[in-house]
């Protein structure tokens, strides 16, 4: 769905010249993004992977799934598991936490994480409300698109599609009628009537756009970082893909093995053609000397075909693809001599992933604290350098991306309680040994409730006595 805005009443000549260069850059990318969701969603047809040797023209209908593209996005996005905001101290932030809970922020990241894998970055966007305090919405590559600021080192403006297309059904025909425009010092909302495009101003004071980005893996060439599904990648795929449909043909042909009978009189020919299917899962194959020539038929099968060697470059390809992606064996579904036996085998192979994990926790943290405090800072209707140093000091919390089991968490935890007995008094404690942030406000509560019911105990006890 390309983009296409001829003129907009109310633009100033540079704004209209940014603009033009956000719609050439989201018009550019918008077909390659759709390739990466292409793979992503595994829909890839045998017409674009045939070389023309083995898949015969008949076969292009054979539809083989894959679940290589999903897989290096979602198994990454699933370490980076964003848990909250605290504080320095160690403390949560009370009109942060509302922000996040009325925005759905943490759940909202989990979609974002397997965006930004997917296309390389992916952004978030501002704007005040009363209700929300401060509103943050979350825009994938195919609904926005900004320009980067090398000096600043930031976006230097932006722009994201707000009334998105309401089911994929109606997405190829799809027409935006409302595009957000962010600059250093206004939010444009450009809105489409009978008349065309309309600018409607909304001033701030933040002195930047209120648009930042995630991004996975960014270079200096590439600021807006790229693709877990990049080219070598969709290579890989498609050759998985090539060699299953090989391999599903392959096995056909062997649980069918071509035979051959020499020597069959007319009658006999007939009836082997008139029926073959009959012929091929008889048990029994009855046939008489050909009358005309008096030879004796013979019977005979061609000798099957192999997958074997399928198989092969099917873990050949999985042993590539888990180099490339960090991936273990294992996620690729491919059964491999390689594959880990045991847990300590298991976390090794996996510690690519883990590194992968802790750079995306690493890179979506710096975001994730620019937009807390950006929050903050239109929530309190200030400037980000009038936020006071408790807000400063807000640092986003991320579990640990090794995943490691509750038993050994718990042990570790109990181990360090031993030697600093004040740590079992602690939120972190209980999170070490298993128990969820609703578990421990409820055991918390349920904690003072005794506490209280004990004080209130032992003062009518010592009441009793005096009298």
């Amino acid at each position: 769905m390309a983009l296409h805005i001829e003129k907009v009443k109310g633009l100033t000549e540079a704004e209209s010249k940014k603009l033009a260069q956000l719609l050439e850059v989201y018009n550019y990318h918008y077909m390659k993004n759709e390739e990466k969701a292409h793979y992503y969603d595994g829909h890839i047809s045998l017409s674009e992977v045939n070389l023309g040797i083995a898949l015969p023209r008949l076969f292009r209908g054979l539809e083989i799934g894959c679940t290589w593209g999903r897989k290096c996005v979602d198994v990454l996005a699933s370490h980076s598991m964003f848990d909250g905001f605290v504080n320095t101290a160690g403390e949560p932030n009370e009109l942060l936490d509302e922000i996040c809970r009325k925005n759905n922020l943490i759940a909202e990241y989990n979609k974002a994480t397997i965006d930004e894998l997917k296309f390389g970055c992916t952004f978030a966007t501002f704007s005040a409300d009363e209700e929300l305090k401060c509103k943050i919405r979350l825009h994938s590559p195919k609904t926005a698109a900004a320009l980067w600021n090398g000096e600043k080192n930031r976006i230097d403006c932006g722009m994201a599609i707000i009334d998105t297309v309401s089911d994929e059904k109606d997405r190829d025909r799809f027409q935006p009628s409302v595009i957000n425009l962010y600059t250093d010092d206004t939010i444009i909302v450009l809105r489409r009537n009978d008349t065309g495009w309309t600018a409607e101003r909304h001033p701030h004071k933040m002195g930047r756009p209120l648009m930042v980005a995630f991004v996975w893996n960014a270079t200096s060439d590439k600021p807006f970082g790229s693709s877990r599904i990049k080219e070598p990648i969709r290579r890989l795929i498609q050759g998985y893909v090539r060699t299953l449909a090989n391999a599903t043909i392959a096995l056909e042909f062997a649980t069918s093995p071509q035979k051959y009978m020499m020597g069959a009189s007319d009658e006999q020919f007939d009836a082997i053609v008139g029926d073959k299917f009959k012929q091929y899962v008889g048990s029994i194959l009855v046939a008489t000397n050909n009358p005309e020539t008096g030879e004796k038929p013979t019977f005979g099968q061609l000798q099957q075909g192999h997958i074997a060697p399928h198989v092969e470059m099917l873990r050949s390809l999985a042993t590539q693809f888990s180099a490339a992606t960090g991936l273990t064996v294992a996620d690729t579904g491919v059964v491999n001599d390689a594959n880990p036996t045991s847990s300590e085998a298991i976390i090794a192979q996996s510690q690519t992933l883990i590194l992968m994990a802790e750079q995306l926790n690493a890179s979506n943290g710096d975001t994730l604290r620019t937009i807390a405090q950006m929050a903050l800072a239109i929530a309190k209707r200030v400037t980000l350098d009038e936020l006071d140093e408790e807000d400063l000091s807000v640092i986003p919390h991320f579990k640990n991306p090794a995943m490691p089991s509750v038993a050994s968490t718990a042990d570790a935890a109990i181990k360090v309680a031993t030697s600093r007995p004040a740590f079992a008094d602690t939120d972190t404690f209980l999170e070490m040994i298993g128990f969820s942030q609703a578990d421990i406000r409820r055991i918390k509560a349920q904690e003072q409730r005794v506490r209280g019911s004990k004080l209130l105990a032992e003062e009518f006890a010592d009441e009793d006595i005096t009298e």
